[in-house]
């Protein structure tokens, strides 16, 4: 990627975005071409841990028991569910259906992943939210904290990939470093690398579509 293309079109992006009274996120979509999706090989979803973190917090909804759920209640973190409330969604679909819908990403007890995977994962499944399973063991606030770094990357059915890489608030270099590690990270990934991106446009959530290149 030409960097310079890439903060000419950042700054496009900020003097051409109207001032709102919410911080907007900051959205990168990349045109693919040459990839056959057919072949399920070619489909992916991989985590881009961010060098510069999202400045808008984050919904992390943690499905925890025992001291983990403990630890969770008091992280601070959008939404904590025991396996009681656990067992209680999963009867009620609108509800699950919702908690898919509303939060960006999910962790959970290592232990609790049959039950949510029975229960919610017709829900989170398909919209690339399954939790991340913590070993028992293992400190659930360590896991929050990083997972405030990863943005989540899919390819599926169509040839374009939309991910978050941002917030309006951040600056130039801040902006610039996590387009550049999420496209090196999907270049990676697809057969020939950059030759198989098409486009790349950057935008803010109400703004227009800026082309990089």
């Amino acid at each position: 990627m030409n960097e310079q293309q890439l903060v000419e079109a950042i700054k496009r992006m900020k003097s051409e975005s109207p001032s709102r009274k919410f911080t907007e996120s900051v959205d990168l979509a990349i045109n693919l071409r040459d990839v056959n999706l057919q072949d399920p090989s070619n489909r992916f979803q991989i985590e881009v841990k961010l060098p510069s973190p999202l400045t808008k917090e984050m919904k992390i909804c943690v499905l925890a028991e025992g001291a983990q759920l403990v630890e969770a209640q008091s992280s601070g973190v959008f939404r904590v569910i025991d396996k009681e409330e656990l067992e209680n969604i999963s009867r009620n679909p609108k509800i699950a259906k919702k908690i898919a819908q509303e939060h960006d990403f999910f962790i959970a007890s290592a232990p609790l992943m049959p039950t949510i995977g029975r229960n919610l994962g017709k829900y989170l499944g398909p919209r690339g939210k399954m939790p991340k399973p913590v070993p028992p063991t293992a400190s659930i606030t360590s896991i929050i904290d990083n997972v405030k770094q990863i943005v989540q990357v899919r390819l599926r059915q169509a040839p374009v990939i939309h991910v978050k890489v941002g917030n309006a608030d951040m600056d130039l270099e801040h902006l610039s470093e996590n387009v550049l590690a999420v496209v090196r990270s999907i270049e990676n990934k697809l057969e020939k690398g950059e030759f198989n991106i098409r486009s790349l446009f950057i935008k803010t959530t109400m703004g227009p579509a800026i082309k990089i290149r």
